[in-house]
């Protein structure tokens, strides 16, 4: 069977998977949460009602919540796309939405962020990886978005991540798929055994190198089943080689 990337449908989630819903004002400011969200979200220690809810988050995160709230604020009538995130909770992979809300004259009143707890969907179990200081799961799929469905895509399947702004793309055999995970929250959450980052906008996948060039002292790197070669940066050209099982002085090798 196929799992490159299985669609996950709306009804599907809704079945299998509890709603956490968080309502905020026209000034973006928590005012109220339903009994999931209490239970996911650090509550007790955030004291998040009544203020803003970019408080919540790291600097790195901030632009993408923030965009979803602008693509909600300038999309009254069509819903925008779903978008993906990681936010600051140990363990935890949210799908997350945001939808505007407004009275019966259509005049704005608030938000609503709904998201699903899809852990168990894209990560590891705990107790089939090794113990991480971090204490974040390691990632089995992406999720990624087209045509306002989530795929998920296998872990195994991707060639190689392109940093995108604050977002990403996923390369895979099939071509490549939006993220709205950053390559810095993907990095740290696939297996370091399989993927590095060869330049701050790239991260491979080990296995689909099939060959490495070099010119004068620059190295790329070419992948099964993509045409253009993927420039290492001169920092990471070293480990990569190393990694590869290639002498610092030899010459060009295929794999």
């Amino acid at each position: 069977m196929d799992h490159r990337a299985t669609p996950v449908s709306p009804l599907y989630l809704l079945e299998r998977f509890e709603p956490g819903i968080v309502h905020l004002d026209n000034q973006r400011r928590v005012i109220g949460m339903n009994d999931f969200a209490r239970r996911v979200l650090p509550v007790d220690r955030m004291q998040p009602f009544d203020q803003m809810v970019l408080d919540f988050h790291p600097d790195r995160s901030r632009p993408k919540v923030e965009f979803l709230l602008d693509q909600a604020g300038q999309c009254p009538v069509a819903a925008p796309p779903p978008m993906t995130m990681i936010i600051n909770i140990p363990e935890r992979v949210l799908l997350i939405k945001v939808s505007r809300t407004s009275d019966a004259a259509s005049t704005p009143t608030g938000y609503v962020l709904i998201f699903y707890d899809i852990t168990e969907v894209v990560a590891a179990n705990e107790e089939t990886q090794p113990s991480r200081s971090d204490a974040r799961r390691r990632l089995l799929k992406i999720p990624t978005v087209a045509q306002n469905r989530t795929l998920f895509v296998d872990a195994d399947d991707i060639l190689c991540i392109r940093s995108d702004g604050h977002y990403t793309r996923v390369v895979t055999a099939k071509g490549s798929q939006f993220c709205n995970l950053s390559i810095g929250d993907i990095e740290t959450r696939l297996d370091p055994e399989h993927f590095m980052r060869v330049h701050r906008s790239h991260l491979i996948n080990l296995r689909a190198v099939r060959q490495l060039q070099r010119d004068d002292g620059r190295v790329a790197v070419q992948l099964n089943g993509i045409v253009e070669p993927i420039a290492v940066s001169r920092s990471s050209a070293a480990a990569l080689l190393e990694r590869l099982g290639v002498p610092a002085g030899a010459a060009p090798a295929t794999r």
